[in-house]
């Protein structure tokens, strides 16, 4: 019989398996981080010729080990605070990233901060791994929580073949995300704009409040 604490990857409760999942991998995610630095370099700084973060206050949902969150730091942003529900990856954030702020929050109750406190939020590669009805949840409490705009940096068009593998392994949503998430940020917002990179992903971008 497998442990305990493996049963929970078989689970028929997404947030049960993704936990799992994330904490089980934490402590290796420094790997993982190294191998997405040059892809984080220049989405956000595509990012910042369209929203400049000079000066911003930024919410990273679902932070993992903070390389994302980090990196839109050095673009000038004013504050900078990472949120995620493992509280394993925020032991290696804080580790990683001791002059950043890191919060135990989950996505989609974002109890711990008021209505319009940052002026940006923004999640990478969290959105594909839940169901719809989860993503439109997380979704709301981003809007609720952004002044300006809400950026989901994730997958978009056509990914490597290994990429696949590992989302089937994870059992993500990731097939349904990319056929239906524009759609989806279209319902949820009142203008939106998609900024693409070559290898397979975009940063969906949601204005809240006005075009910026």
């Amino acid at each position: 019989m497998p442990p305990m604490g493996l049963l929970h990857y078989f689970s028929k409760n997404e947030d049960k398996r993704a936990l799992f999942i994330f904490n089980l991998i934490a402590p290796l995610y420094f790997f993982i981080d190294r191998g997405t630095k040059n892809n984080y370099l220049k989405m956000a700084a595509l990012l910042n010729q369209h929203i400049p973060l000079k000066g911003k206050r930024i919410l990273d949902v679902g932070c993992g080990t903070g390389s994302w969150i980090d990196t839109l730091k050095t673009f000038g942003v004013k504050k900078a605070v990472g949120a995620d529900f493992s509280e394993k990856m925020l032991v290696q954030a804080r580790k990683n990233h001791p002059n950043l702020e890191f919060v135990h929050q989950h996505g989609e109750n974002l109890s711990a901060f008021a209505d319009n406190s940052f002026d940006i939020v923004t999640a990478t590669f969290v959105l594909h791994g839940m169901k719809y009805e989860k993503r439109k949840q997380l979704l709301t409490e981003m809007k609720r929580v952004a002044r300006k705009a809400v950026v989901i940096h994730d997958f978009y068009k056509k990914s490597p073949p290994a990429v696949v593998l590992l989302e089937w392994l994870e059992r993500s949503d990731y097939i349904h995300f990319k056929k239906y998430f524009k759609d989806e940020m279209k319902q949820s917002f009142p203008s939106i704009g998609i900024l693409e990179n070559d290898i397979g992903n975009a940063l969906y971008i949601g204005n809240v409040t006005k075009p910026l």
